[in-house]
């Protein structure tokens, strides 16, 4: 092997030649993540149109092939000659990354576009991609392959209309994935039409056998997202409260509504890209809100010590609330995009709220006093969830406690190596106390089903036996104590039953940790174990297969005649625990489901309305979702 090294070594990679070779880094993945950000590329920049005021209708259809098109009523990219390049705008912006018109002064104030890559990215990464352009009266269009100009810009018709027309199919070659989810695509543009006020975006589904299309419209803008995001809860008060201004060059949206439930649900976007790690528009809601309650509730005399002061966790419980500002030079922390770091937000924010929410509640004084006195109440909730949170400080004498329902411990004291199983009853929990890893596996068994944390003041929740048990054990912390580098477990694994019951056990504790430890499910702690649903037996050798359609592939694979035995567990504490150990534990055999968050909005709502107070809407969801249950207990 040769172990030369010199300048011919070094490749340099012409065009877009780099995004075919290194996908990843242009869109995060090669999987339906990133095939479903192409989607996002294109339609991102015809909402930087909208957001110069330039376009106000969107359309998007899947095609038969699985092709996608995006069509704006924009101005259209412009098509003549650039003297830089020496070629047109439009294949610029198709070829060349960093080509744009979001980087000098005259193209987009704000813009949620990625830094102009997005149009050259999808192109090199398509099998093919059509553009046409709506401009001057005239129809102009080009034809790419793989990135690569297949057809040159020519007029191919007359038009009365202005707008860009992007038409593409992405690469087998380079997607694992590269059949698009209608309804992935439904939540991002719902979620953007709310965030851009008055844009229609159409979304339509013409493959064979899949047809169907929703139009999102919102005059209402955050305001109507609101509405939307509370539709499952039971809202404090009718009038959702809005603000918008500008102050420093920054464009601020702000709305909210108090719900009777416990948890703060905040949604912060920068140009309408999500921004679910805050940021210093977050901090500067959280501090606007907290100070101008505050002051409202002395000076109405709903707060009646002069000392007494709400805290912020105070006034945001039961909140739902959308906080939307547009930028021209957003800086961010970090690639993703995930946290705001632009100084000038802050102030913004907390000014443009301030304002607005004091005339807000000295014209609704109901409401204000609704708000406060909530707060009043998770107050004192909150000091008993402090003598509450004594309790489950972490005890130094744990490790080795081996009592029914308590934590059997590992033994080994690197978290990076160790994982927690949490198991369904006492019988489970012998089998997998057995079956485990004594060195790495810990196994925590529940009794019973753990309190619904959804309609539960923290207090409550750290009153239960239960609760208590996992957070000792996880040892972050919870809430606003959580703290990521306590952790003991690297792996926490959820192992119920395959029944309704052991669905319910694996819902209550997701939500718990969605809604007081959602950063083990955001940095990838969290894993949903898969036991077999059956163990068959023939010519002395057993298969155990996970589900019916795998039953049957097996019957057809090995024949029915001669099968000894089908065994089908009902529950874990059916099986021996060589079974339970080789089938759900062992690291070489295991299945394990990692639990991710891919839409923070969507979770909160599904969360919300399956585990909250209100029936009507999960009656809805049963209803229309009840075609797609997977009956696998």
């Amino acid at each position: 092997m040769s172990s030369e090294y010199n300048a011919n070594q070094i490749q340099v990679l012409e065009g877009l030649e780099a995004v075919r070779k290194r996908p990843g880094m242009y869109i995060g993945s090669t999987s339906a993540k990133g095939l479903h950000h192409l989607v996002y590329e294109i339609v991102d920049n015809s909402v930087d149109e909208a957001l110069a005021g330039f376009c106000n209708e969107i359309t998007v259809k899947i095609h038969p092939d699985n092709s996608i098109s995006v069509m704006d009523n924009g101005r259209g990219i412009p098509v003549d000659i650039n003297d830089q390049k020496g070629m047109s705008a439009l294949q610029m912006v198709f070829t060349i990354l960093h080509a744009g018109g979001k980087f000098g002064g005259g193209g987009y104030k704000v813009s949620g576009g990625l830094h102009g890559v997005g149009a050259s990215v999808v192109n090199a990464l398509s099998e093919w991609l059509v553009v046409q352009v709506h401009r001057d009266g005239k129809i102009h269009e080009q034809k790419y392959t793989r990135g690569d100009v297949a057809e040159p810009l020519t007029v191919v018709g007359e038009t009365e209309i202005t707008g860009t027309y992007v038409h593409f199919l992405p690469d087998d070659t380079i997607f694992e994935e590269t059949v698009f989810d209608y309804d992935v695509l439904k939540q991002r543009f719902r979620e953007t039409a709310f965030l851009t006020k008055g844009l229609k975006i159409n979304l339509a589904d013409l493959r064979e056998g899949m047809e169907q299309e929703h139009s999102f419209h919102y005059e209402g803008g955050i305001k109507e997202f609101v509405h939307f995001l509370n539709h499952s809860r039971q809202p404090l008060y009718d009038t959702i409260f809005y603000a918008s201004g500008k102050k420093d060059g920054v464009l601020v949206e702000v709305a909210f509504q108090h719900n009777d439930g416990y948890t703060e649900s905040i949604f912060t976007f920068v140009n309408n890209i999500n921004t679910p790690d805050g940021g210093t528009h977050l901090v500067g809601f959280k501090s606007g809100l907290t100070k101008t309650l505050n002051d409202y509730g002395k000076k109405a005399g709903i707060i009646k010590d002069a000392d007494k002061k709400l805290s912020g966790e105070d006034v945001r419980e039961g909140i739902t609330a959308v906080v939307s500002i547009k930028v021209e030079d957003p800086q961010f922390e970090g690639q993703t995009k995930a946290k705001l770091g632009t100084s000038e937000a802050k102030g913004a924010v907390e000014s443009v709220l301030s304002e607005y929410l004091t005339y807000f509640l000295e014209e609704n004084p109901n409401i204000g006093k609704t708000i406060i006195e909530k707060g009043m109440m998770a107050s004192r909730a909150r000091d008993a969830a402090r003598k509450a949170r004594e309790l489950v400080r972490r005890k130094t004498g744990l490790e080795n406690t081996r009592m029914p329902g308590k934590l059997t411990d590992c033994t080994s004291r690197d978290p990076y190596e160790c994982e927690i199983y949490i198991v369904e009853g006492n019988s489970a929990g012998g089998s997998a106390i057995k079956a485990r890893d004594p060195r790495t596996q810990a196994v925590l068994p529940l009794r019973g089903k753990i309190l619904n944390v959804e309609k539960a003041r923290l207090d409550r929740i750290l009153n239960s036996e239960e609760i208590r048990n996992m957070i000792t054990a996880f040892g972050t912390g919870i809430s606003d104590d959580f703290d990521m580098s306590k952790l003991r477990y690297h792996k926490i694994v959820i192992m119920t039953d395959a029944d309704v019951d052991g669905a319910h056990i694996r819902t209550l504790l997701l939500t718990f940790f969605y809604r007081y430890m959602p950063q083990l499910i955001e940095g990838g702690k969290v894993y949903v174990a898969q036991p077999p649903l059956y163990r068959v037996e023939k010519n002395k050798q057993h298969y155990y297969v996970y589900d019916d359609m795998q039953l049957e592939a097996l019957y057809q694979e090995i024949g029915r005649t001669g099968i000894k035995d089908v065994q089908r567990y009902k529950g874990l504490g059916e099986m021996d625990f060589d079974q339970l150990r080789d089938t759900t534990m062992a690291v070489e055999h295991r299945i394990l489901k990692l639990v991710t968050i891919d839409d923070a909005v969507l979770a909160d709502q599904v969360f919300s309305m399956l585990m909250g107070d209100e029936v009507e809407p999960r009656k809805i969801f049963i209803e229309e979702n009840a075609q797609y249950a997977e009956m696998d207990f």
